[in-house]
């Protein structure tokens, strides 16, 4: 900051050399002007000059100083008192834009909020007309076409919900409860959903648990085991999805195994990130690139690690480790 001042005020200091240039320079051609005195005046003038700079760099960069250390927020109050009247003018200058920006934020925020609560509302009004589908298409008598229908309502159904709980998740918090649940009767629940799909795929499941009861948030428990599934089935194919679950050192391990056609070892740090599907497969219009990002967040919140084993071409195992029950004792309480 010292080099930075420096620069600052380097007209002030170019001056101050000017005028003792200047002196020394009339001394030089007055012979009738001694050059000792005017040698000391030069000495004590340099001194002053310089602790006069020392003096004025405290003084004027300690707001400087606040501004370079100050958090990035538009909290105004974290601005230091100015010191001069040009300093007065840069802190009004700031706290004008920060009460603009705060509005603006503000604003911002009630529209995100209100475009949130509409899709939410529509997305609840969606499901009504495709309930309906539901039944018109249990009516249907050409297998062939029922299969297919069932197979795109479906798709319908868990994209849906995957936009729920998307909107739903940074606020998931407030809508935890943790209670021991029944994980055969959830996993059970969640197949039974993918059944038409399976049955079209020629997909079955092998269920091992040997652990069927876990603590932690059913809703959210059931929304990744819906997109760990769904992810499983989407990639097999005549071939059977093994889930078992067993225990290692207090902490409750479930497995999602399926035959389906792998991940590329390349895409192994990635298949959690927003967006990305698959770098083998880029083409698959069938992928979102949401479910497993989405499952990741979800399980943080609910303190499961979620981590992949897989060869490409020979499938993909994803494993949940569920918490020991002490950790729960920071979030049962939300």
């Amino acid at each position: 900051m010292f080099n930075t001042y420096l620069k600052e005020r380097r007209s002030w200091i170019f001056l101050f050399l000017v005028l003792q240039g200047l002196i020394v320079f009339i001394t030089y051609i007055d012979s009738a002007i001694s050059i000792r005195p005017i040698l000391y005046y030069i000495f004590l003038s340099t001194i002053i000059f310089t602790i006069f700079l020392a003096i004025r760099f405290l003084k004027e960069t300690k707001f400087y100083y606040a501004l370079k250390e100050r958090a990035d927020d538009l909290d105004i109050t974290s601005i230091a008192e100015a010191v001069s009247p040009f300093v007065e003018i840069v802190a009004e200058s700031f706290n004008l834009h920060i009460q603009r920006l705060k509005k603006l934020a503000d604003a911002s925020e009630i529209k995100l909020e209100q475009e949130k609560d509409d899709l939410l509302s529509w997305i609840h009004e969606v499901k009504t007309p495709l309930t309906a589908l539901s039944l018109m298409i249990d009516r249907m008598e050409n297998p062939s076409l029922k299969k297919d229908m069932t197979y795109e309502w479906l798709r319908i159904h868990l994209l849906l919900d995957q936009q729920l709980h998307q909107k739903r998740i940074p606020y998931m918090e407030n809508d935890l409860y943790i209670e021991k649940i029944d994980l055969e009767g959830l996993i059970f629940s969640e197949i039974k959903t993918l059944q038409s799909w399976c049955i079209q795929k020629g997909v079955g499941f092998e269920v091992e648990l040997e652990i069927e009861d876990v603590l932690t948030d059913a809703k959210w428990c059931a929304f990744i085991l819906r997109q760990l599934l769904t992810n499983a089935v989407k990639y097999s194919d005549a071939s059977d999805i093994i889930v078992r679950s067993f225990q290692v050192n207090d902490q409750t391990i479930l497995q999602i195994e399926d035959s389906g056609r792998g991940i590329d070892p390349r895409d192994f740090h990635r298949i959690f990130d927003k967006g990305f599907t698959s770098t083998a497969f880029h083409h698959d219009n069938a992928a979102t690139g949401m479910g497993l990002y989405l499952a990741k967040k979800a399980a943080k919140a609910l303190m499961i690690q979620i981590s992949v084993e897989s060869v490409l071409g020979n499938g993909t195992t994803f494993i949940l480790t569920f918490p020991k029950t002490n950790e729960f004792v920071r979030i049962t309480g939300m």
